[in-house]
């Protein structure tokens, strides 16, 4: 299970005095604390499928603020975010290519019918689970937008 990996992953860079492992790691885990206290999970076991989200939501946040420090010219920080963003990737399934993505975009466009933009929640709406933890849902809405604005 990947709650027992975090831990031992933990403990392997607390000996190895590997800091920014420690901290991305122990992030994860309090995202983990939080969903559980949540109240609206509270009678629910934290799964793979649930760290895997947080793992995500954790990875985007940390790619979100490359950018940002990337225009600050901080070597430092650029290569402790991007030491995490590498780590963080390691506990998510293994990323679908473009390709990939586009194959379960036309098949959801053509069940759900869709021809304009306006639809474009409902493809979402069918995707999304297909996808989950292993697409950018950036890049997912992307790549819908571009099949249906050329419909």
């Amino acid at each position: 299970m990947l709650k027992d990996t975090l831990n031992e992953d933990l403990k392997k860079a607390m000996l190895e005095k590997d800091n920014v492992a420690k901290v991305a790691i122990q992030m994860i885990k309090s995202a983990i604390l939080l969903w559980e206290k949540d109240a609206k999970n509270i009678d629910k076991e934290v799964t793979d499928d649930v760290i895997i989200e947080v793992v995500a939501k954790e990875l985007k946040k940390r790619k979100d603020s490359l950018e940002e420090i990337k225009k600050s010219n901080r070597e430092d920080l650029i290569a402790d975010l991007e030491k995490e963003i590498s780590l963080l990737q390691k506990y998510l399934p293994e990323q679908l290519s473009e390709s990939e993505i586009t194959e379960i975009v036309d098949a959801a466009i053509k069940e759900v019918g869709a021809t304009t933009i306006k639809e474009m929640g409902k493809v979402m709406g069918l995707v999304t689970p297909k996808v989950k933890g292993r697409a950018d849902n950036k890049l997912v809405s992307e790549i819908i937008k571009g099949k249906l604005a050329n419909n």
